[in-house]
């Protein structure tokens, strides 16, 4: 069957929607971080935008690292399919949004001068927690790092987010130009605030007078983001010849779902993603804490103790009705009551519709891809919620048991004994631990709390977190996850 690229797009199958618009290179908006969740998020709705009022929005993608996603689009013309999956069915749609992918790592050079240039307006960022080199207990610049330390050495050739932001930025600033607005598009708390000092902290460390024309000029809005993006399959592909008659090598599957949330604040031009249901608000923090706390939060306790109950795919999880009544119970009890109520929004309503899309059989989102990188996510999405239950006086016992669950998980083996090949920036310091501590549950409760980058200094020291992580560790080793959980919602 012929590969999706330009020439195809008069054979694809009748009803498949495609760009109207002609695709040309150039390019408002740098993004870096070209993964499936941008592609199914950010730029379809830069593609409803360009829909209606034509190509003032392109987007160059920048691999940092990789060149495999630039490797299946290039010979696609950068055109994929989005497909979006219900228990009612699925739709496809043809995304031209995208017109060209560098490859940071082969040429660093070429990505700074793209980002330098007047045409480039905004970049915005998908590259994961880790891709930050933070902190996430105190939010603070990982100084020692080696691909810090690299950027701070060798700006011109930069290896890290923030060092092409830094030396795009540093460019502008020479040749007097407008500097570009940065959008972080990640799961973080305050993402535009975080990513603005972090490169504030970046930048004074070589050059003063530059960090103090960034942080009186660059706008860095906060968002929310909300989409289920699982990993693309081969059964996915196959699927999608059927629906649009053509080979799609880089299919990206979603949920009908999606939200933005923007904080509206820019310093140069933008697109405008309203059209396309974002929504620009004056603040986002009760958006992204709802999403956070409840959506990621409950993701993570299922991830966690979905995995270790056996289960590949976290709808399977939410086919047991005690784990859903965990999820429930813990967005009721000890997550709603911690929150603000963002404008406009129906808590309870909320909750329901995030049952809903958990238990929707077609995203196959695995637990194991959810699991990734806990030791980035659990501050935001469970430790902060803990501490509002702490400053309170409130109980947390089913927030304890999702920390409880990180730990079981990352001490590398299943309740099968089998090892789990722990994806983590700390995979290395979480064996440590449990080879020394195993035998001793309180005692590797301790130790993976003097983590201080992700439980800082103030849980590690309150008795009653202690001994809440510590009692439901113990039921996990003994019992393991399903009678715990059924135990727990049960109480």
């Amino acid at each position: 069957m012929q590969r999706l690229n330009k020439v195809a797009l008069p054979q694809l199958a009748q009803g498949v929607e495609q760009p109207d618009y002609a695709r040309v290179k150039a390019c408002g908006i740098v993004h870096l971080g070209i993964g499936a969740f941008h592609r199914a998020h950010q730029a379809g709705y830069t593609d409803t935008v360009m829909q209606s009022s034509g190509n003032l929005w392109g987007v160059c993608g920048v691999s940092l690292r990789r060149p495999a996603v630039r490797d299946l689009l290039a010979p696609q013309d950068y055109l994929y399919t989005l497909v979006t999956k219900s228990a009612v069915g699925e739709n496809a749609r043809i995304i031209g949004a995208l017109q060209n992918i560098l490859v940071a790592a082969e040429d660093p050079s070429m990505v700074v001068a793209r980002m330098a240039n007047a045409d480039c307006k905004l970049v915005s960022l998908t590259i994961t927690e880790k891709g930050y080199y933070h902190d996430p207990a105190s939010g603070k610049l990982q100084r020692e790092n080696i691909d810090i330390q690299h950027d701070l050495q060798q700006l011109a050739t930069p290896k890290t987010a923030l060092g092409f932001i830094v030396a795009a930025l540093k460019q502008r600033y020479s040749e007097k130009q407008t500097p570009f607005t940065v959008l972080s598009c990640d799961n973080l708390p305050h993402n535009g605030k975080l990513l603005r000092g972090l490169i504030l902290e970046f930048t004074n460390l070589i050059d003063v007078e530059l960090a103090t024309w960034i942080e009186t000029t660059v706008a860095f809005p906060s968002t929310m983001v909300d989409r289920i993006v699982p990993a693309t399959t081969e059964n996915d592909i196959v699927e999608v010849e059927q629906l649009i008659a053509a080979n799609d090598q880089a299919v990206v599957t979603c949920e009908p779902f999606s939200q933005w949330v923007i904080e509206d604040h820019f310093c140069n031009a933008r697109p405008a993603w309203e059209l396309a249901g974002a929504q620009f608000v004056k603040e986002v923090a009760p958006f992204e804490n709802m999403k956070l706390r409840m959506l990621n939060g409950c993701h993570s306790t299922l991830a966690y103790l979905g995995y270790l109950a056996g289960y590949e795919f976290i709808y399977q999880v939410m086919e047991e009705p005690a784990f859903v009544s965990l999820i429930e119970q813990m967005m009721m009890r000890e997550i709603i009551p911690t929150l603000e109520v963002p404008e406009d929004t129906d808590l309870l309503m909320y909750k329901n519709e995030l049952i809903e899309r958990l238990k929707n059989p077609s995203i196959k989102h695995k637990t194991y891809q959810v699991a990734m990188d806990g030791s980035q996510k659990l501050p935001q999405r469970l430790l902060n919620t803990i501490r509002d239950r702490i400053a309170t006086g409130q109980d947390y016992p089913l927030l304890a048991l999702a920390v409880a669950a990180w730990m079981r998980y990352v001490c590398g083996f299943d309740e099968e004994g089998k090892r789990i090949f722990v994806q983590d920036p700390l995979a290395e310091r979480f064996t440590a631990i449990a080879e020394k501590d195993n035998a001793d549950t309180e005692c590797l409760v301790r130790q993976f709390m003097g983590i201080t980058e992700v439980f800082g200094s103030d849980l590690a020291v309150e008795p009653g977190f202690i001994d809440n992580v510590t009692r439901c560790l113990i039921q996990l080793f003994a019992e393991g996850a399903e009678t715990t959980v059924n135990s727990m919602v049960s109480e």
